[in-house]
């Protein structure tokens, strides 16, 4: 009979990837170990994208009210942050993860609470104490805020995105470090909540890692929020008197300083140096890793996909291998930017030949009746005649990225693309215009 401290699998952070694998693990019968030391479920549920887009709803609900004026009457929009906060409480069970912990150990699975380092093959350490993993260790610990080393910020209150979740009152000014996409979503949130807002950005641009033409909009919307922005601006001292920072000796000055400068994995807390992975999520011999932690973009539905390709290998199941050439990516703005494949720029360092086409959402019939604002740009390898990246940014922008999603990851012929039928009058029928615009 096995031991107490022997298991079939352990599975070594219970983020949303890692609780997927562990628990249908479990429903096959295994005997499963998942070890956490902060919240199961990790992220998603708790900071990341459950919370903010409770967040992000409410702040656009005010920025629709606002647009009521010479379309269908007046309105007046008081803001108010308490349901906001109220909500976000509920919804996180007040950051306890009892219900988690239940929903997995309801599946047969035992669950340790701590910080889990391998220490060798199949062999996992919590608080000094071994357990066994007679067929495999599964890694899913994500990542952490990156902070930079900047002089003076360390000791200061400063906020990571978890503190800006949280906070149960806002302040009266916000200072933004980082122009990715977090930084950017909490920017305008607590903008349309009357909070002074700064946002400072260290490259020449917001969304650095998106089309230049996303970057612009984005710079155009959050101005238009009042949101005053910084780009080519590092920052190099932060002091914090008086209840206020004040960053390069008065360059901005804010009651809350939010850092969302990346993240980062923490293999040394892990017992590993670094961690690669094949296309089954293999890293290493009876050792699989999953989530953030892979470095194939820190997004709940990429640690999703991976926790599906990693049980089928455990088990010995069939499916298909990881395949990243559709991966979809949203920053969840007003207007929302989705992103899907390559950037017009990473098409043209890989293939010899590319075209884009580019259809502004305002002047489609559906973007005139909601005064949208955004582009749908798609980006094609002209030799092969499929396309291989596409941004939709404006109204319901991710939502309209799936069609585009489906084309790049089934290499759908671009001909037939635009002989499709587009629904009349949509967002995504703009998707056509573009595809029209390769010619």
């Amino acid at each position: 009979m096995a031991s107490e401290a022997e298991f079939d699998a352990v599975v070594v952070g219970m983020g949303v990837g890692g609780e997927d694998v562990a628990g249908k693990l479990a429903e096959a019968g295994w005997s499963v170990l998942g070890i956490e030391a902060r919240l199961v479920g990790g992220e998603c549920p708790y900071w990341g994208c459950i919370p903010s887009k409770m967040m992000i709803r409410a702040s656009d609900l005010l920025a629709e009210a606002h647009r009521i004026p010479g379309v269908a009457g007046d309105a007046v929009v008081t803001p108010e942050w308490s349901p906001v906060a109220a909500r976000l409480r509920e919804a996180t069970d007040n950051w306890d993860d009892k219900a988690a912990v239940e929903r997995f150990t309801s599946k047969g699975g035992k669950f340790v609470r701590g910080w889990g380092r391998v220490t060798g093959m199949g062999v996992v350490e919590v608080d000094g104490r071994e357990y066994r993993a007679e067929r495999g260790v599964v890694i899913g610990t994500g990542t952490r805020p990156s902070i930079p080393p900047i002089e003076g910020l360390m000791g200061t209150p400063y906020w990571t995105n978890r503190e800006a979740i949280e906070a149960a009152a806002l302040p009266g000014s916000l200072a933004v470090l980082g122009g990715g996409a977090i930084g950017l979503e909490l920017a305008q949130v607590f903008a349309r909540f009357g909070v002074e807002t700064t946002i400072i950005e260290a490259g020449q641009r917001l969304l650095a890692m998106e089309e230049p033409e996303s970057s612009e909009l984005a710079a155009r919307v959050l101005a238009e929020d009042g949101i005053r922005i910084n780009t080519g601006r590092g920052i190099s001292r932060v002091a914090y008197e008086d209840g206020m920072f004040v960053l390069d000796d008065g360059f901005v000055t804010a009651e809350k300083l939010l850092v969302a400068t990346g993240r980062k994995p923490d293999f040394e807390a892990i017992g590993l140096e670094r961690i690669s992975v094949d296309e089954r999520m293999r890293a290493g011999e009876k050792l699989w890793a999953v989530g953030d932690i892979t470095g194939h973009g820190a997004f709940t539905h990429v640690a999703m996909y991976q926790a599906g390709i990693v049980v089928r290998d455990i088990l010995g199941q069939d499916g298909p291998p990881a395949d990243y050439r559709a991966l979809p990516r949203v920053t969840f703005t007003d207007p929302e930017i989705g992103a899907v494949g390559l950037t017009e720029a990473q098409a043209r360092d890989r293939f010899a030949s590319v075209q884009i086409g580019i259809a502004p959402v305002g002047e489609t019939t559906r973007g005139w009746i909601h005064k949208g604002d955004g582009f749908i740009k798609v980006v094609a390898d002209a030799e092969r005649g499929v396309l291989v990246g596409a941004t939709t940014a404006g109204p319901m922008g991710g939502e309209v990225l799936s069609g585009l999603a489906v084309a790049i990851h089934g290499e759908v012929p671009i001909e037939r693309l635009v002989h499709m039928i587009y629904a009349y009058p949509t967002f995504h029928r703009g998707t056509q215009e573009a595809l029209r615009a390769l010619a």
